[in-house]
């Protein structure tokens, strides 16, 4: 009975296995969404916008009042040192600093400006790395597709190789034509470990980004490889820029933040005046009193005035800032637009006419040496342009969307997917 049951818990892990090493296939949506919530960069990053907000409390906080305690007058050695308390006279007083002109809330206006600066940071954080991320899932498509190339050149290649080969023993060619055919196939074998090398090593590049220890053989992203014609015109997309990047609006509001620093700096050089109370006894005739009184400070020198003079000049500065980095951003998109149009029309001439001249020639030529009406050294420059055309081709892609993730990165949004 035991030796049953054993055997069907072994039928049953037997069955569960190729399961559980299935091969897990992302699409770009699930690898973001698994990026955002498991890299540690950007974990920390978002640690960062929690840190500054924390900092708000501490800024509106109101000053502590101050308690005093003493007694006075006491005699333990004239007249009658037996009796030192007989003249004591014990007071007590409390005091709390009024902070004026609004202190207190342009302390936590700023501190609500430091934290807004650290959540846009946080979001170009992520924009910069997404846009690694992009690239790698990118690299990661590009390796597949030249894999997928690289496979199919060897066995259509295997395939002539065995038509030669059956040409030999019919004595339709040289055993030195078979043998130049044979030793072509190194280039293919060649391209194709060097596919695989590059696969694997895309796969590591887009777990590394996710802090992901999955096998590489159990990982596997897809997607769209291939190109669009169609991109907005360049004025929505700076317009678009201006509107959603992160950075940009981060300048924005470090000159914000220094204008209430400017103000702060103002309102710390007024006087804050310090409200006391006390009560005591008095010990001859054992009445007591209270009292009250206000201490302000005078004024006399402005000690502020450095600070004042500091946070004035903060304040253009970070405009000057402001002015460049919006001149950075009309450049990324500027010279994203640029790179994608420029991948476009060199994709479009490969797509309406060199890949299928490539495959027509490389078929024609195969089928002429076949039959004896062209040469060898045409057959294999036939090939190798073949070879040269896909290659370069699905290169182009790669860099379409390379060229695509940086103009989503400039832009600040996807504006091509």
């Amino acid at each position: 009975m035991l030796r049953a049951i054993r055997i069907r818990i072994g039928l049953l892990f037997l069955f569960l296995l190729p399961s559980a090493l299935a091969q897990k296939t992302y699409t770009w949506q699930e690898l973001r969404e698994r990026f955002e919530s498991s890299n540690p960069t950007l974990q920390a990053a978002q640690e960062n916008v929690t840190e500054t907000r924390a900092m708000e409390i501490t800024a509106y906080l109101r000053p502590n009042p101050d308690a005093t305690f003493g007694i006075d007058q006491l005699e333990p050695f004239v007249p009658n040192p037996y009796r030192p308390f007989s003249q004591a006279l014990p007071s007590a007083s409390i005091s709390y600093l009024h902070e004026r002109r609004h202190k207190r809330e342009l302390r936590l206006e700023a501190a609500k400006q430091g934290t807004a600066i650290a959540e846009s940071q946080l979001q170009d954080q992520r924009r910069t790395l997404l846009f690694s991320l992009r690239n790698a899932y990118v690299q990661l498509l590009q390796a597949k597709a030249v894999y997928a190339q690289a496979k199919d050149n060897i066995e259509q290649y295997d395939k002539v190789i065995d038509v030669n080969r059956e040409r030999k023993k019919a004595g339709d060619i040289a055993q030195v034509d078979l043998d130049r055919i044979e030793l072509m196939r190194v280039q293919f074998e060649s391209d194709l470990q060097t596919a695989e090398v590059n696969l694997r090593t895309a796969k590591i590049n887009v777990l590394t980004l996710l802090n992901d220890r999955t096998p590489i053989n159990q990982f596997d992203a897809t997607g769209p490889f291939d190109f669009s014609d169609s991109i907005e015109p360049l004025d929505d997309l700076r317009r678009q820029a201006l509107e959603a990047r992160p950075d940009l609006k981060a300048a924005v509001e470090t000159v914000e933040q220094a204008r209430s620093n400017y103000r702060l700096a103002v309102a710390n050089g007024s006087t804050d005046p310090t409200f006391g109370f006390d009560i005591a006894r008095n010990p001859p005739s054992l009445s007591q009193y209270i009292g009250f009184n206000v201490s302000i400070p005078l004024r006399i020198f402005d000690r502020n005035q450095g600070e004042k003079a500091r946070t004035a000049v903060d304040i253009r500065r970070n405009q000057k800032l402001l002015e460049a980095n919006q001149a950075q951003v009309f450049s990324d998109v500027d010279s994203a637009y640029a790179m994608v149009n420029s991948t476009v029309a060199l994709l479009k001439p490969y797509k309406d006419h060199y890949l299928a001249q490539s495959t027509r020639v490389r078929d024609t030529i195969n089928f002429s040496y076949q039959h004896g009406a062209a040469s060898l050294l045409d057959f294999l420059q036939a090939q190798q342009d073949y070879r040269a055309t896909q290659v370069t081709y699905l290169n182009l892609i790669g860099s379409y969307l390379t060229a695509a993730s940086q103009l989503n990165m400039a832009v600040g949004r996807e504006v091509i997917q």
